[in-house]
Parts: C-alpha cells; structure tokens; sequence
C-alpha cells in the first residue's frame, strides 16, 4: 500500500471515529447534562430537569437513555415507592470529564 493511501485510510478512520463522538454527544442537553452528573456525582431526574431551564421532560427523558445506551451514563434505580432513579457517570463518561474542562476553558479565553 502507497504512503498516500495509508494516510487516506487513516483519515478516514478519524473523521469516522469523529462522526461517531458527534452523534453521541449532538443535542442540544448532552452535554450539560454530562457536566452537571460530574459535577454533583449523581443526580436525580428532577435535578437534572430544574437545572436544564427550558428542558422538556421528553427531551430529558430521551437524552438521558441515549446517554445511557452510548454508555456513558448508568441509571440506579430504588426499589421504592414512589420510584428514585439517580444517574451517574460511568468510567467512559468520566473519561470524557477532562475533555469537557478543556471545552470549558477554551471557551471561556474565546468565547467570552
């Protein structure tokens, strides 16, 4: 294989592996709601919902599982009545904590 193709392939793989954390963290709450879970360790629905101003419960509702089939969440759930469900960051999403700090003070020196 060429020095020209390897590098094409390679290219390729990081705009796919690019595309992929994309489609992971798109939506407008994603990413908020990843920084809020680290920041308090565990959060409740409610929680979460009271410091998303302007969140529908819809929309929380279905970041919340995307975020938790993409394995960057898990979600505890209590056997009581009524129902306490906490969310929390998993190793993957805690990995990702350094990576949000750097967007923050990135935008913080540009975007202010």
């Amino acid at each position: 294989m060429s020095e020209n193709k390897h590098t094409e392939k390679t290219q390729l793989a990081r705009c796919e592996s690019m595309s992929r954390l994309q489609s992971v963290i798109s939506g407008k709450w994603k990413i908020l709601i990843i920084w809020y879970i680290s920041a308090y360790k565990t959060q409740r629905f409610n929680e979460l919902q009271r410091r998303l101003e302007g969140i529908t419960q819809a929309t929380l509702t279905k970041q919340l599982r995307e975020l938790e089939e993409d394995g960057f969440i898990s979600r505890k759930i209590y056997p009581q009545v009524p129902p306490k469900v906490e969310y929390s960051l998993t190793e993957m999403g805690e990995s990702f904590v350094p990576i949000l700090l750097e967007m923050q003070k990135w935008s913080e020196e540009n975007l202010l």
